[in-house]
């Protein structure tokens, strides 16, 4: 039987990460947070004294990228992140990053069944024929709240109006960049959750799992009927929070 595979894209702190690994933990299946692989790699970059401008200094970091890298405690800072922007529209990073991705999916670590992989191509570059796939989106307003706020928790400085300006740089960035640009699936479940905190999301995303599969974790965490969350049997939405496949 091949491997589940949940596949979960949207913009910058849209609480994809979140879900996502709250999945894989329910479902007993490995977790793989693409983004790390980009933050990774500008990480090490910057590191260099690199520009994440440098498309041939970029790809060179990802092809000699090691798991190791991925466990750096600086990735999530916003020089990092705003570099990871950028290093990931080069197309020869993304080349040497997918093969990557996609044996981990293919092959998840720790004999697992399944793999939640999330980022911003999975459903459409990456892993194309995953049965589950979620576009986890909110407004940029209540994106740069969180990461603001997130910010401010780790005891950063942080200026509301300054992030909100990056998101939007870095949304632009990611949209109309010409290779495997950030947008939904065709037959992606669009979930927004400007509205949603962490639990109502996850039990929506819960619920279009076990909809799309069957599978639903015996004894732990079970989807129950909730206003604006999709029907157990149907998967389909109530409310505009969750959103069927695009046309």
């Amino acid at each position: 039987m091949a491997p589940l595979v949940i596949a979960i894209d949207g913009p910058a702190a849209a609480g994809k990460g979140t879900l996502a690994r709250r999945l894989a933990a329910v479902l007993d299946l490995a977790h793989l947070d693409t983004g790390q692989l980009y933050r990774a790699v500008a990480a090490l970059l910057l590191q260099a004294g690199g520009d994440p401008a440098d498309a041939a200094a970029a790809a060179a970091v990802a092809e000699a990228l090691r798991p190791a890298d991925l466990a750096r405690p600086d990735l999530r800072g916003e020089a990092v992140s705003a570099a990871a922007s950028e290093v990931s529209a080069h197309p020869g990073v993304r080349a040497a990053l997918l093969d990557f991705q996609r044996r981990f999916a293919a092959t998840p670590p720790e004999g697992r069944s399944g793999a939640v992989l999330d980022g911003r191509d999975i459903g459409t570059v990456v892993c194309p024929e995953a049965p589950v796939k979620l576009f986890v989106t909110a407004s940029p307003e209540a994106r740069a709240r969180r990461r603001h706020e997130e910010l401010l928790g780790r005891g950063e400085e942080s200026i509301y109006a300054h992030v909100l300006t990056e998101m939007q740089a870095r949304d632009a960035r990611d949209r109309d960049r010409a290779v495997a640009p950030l947008r939904p699936a065709t037959d992606a479940v669009i979930l927004d959750t400007t509205a949603l905190d962490a639990d109502a999301a996850f039990t929506a995303a819960l619920e279009l799992v076990a909809a799309r599969t069957g599978r639903v974790p015996p004894g732990k965490e079970k989807p129950g009927r909730h206003p604006g969350r999709p029907s157990e049997t149907t998967g389909r939405p109530a409310t505009d929070n969750v959103k069927g496949p695009t046309e």
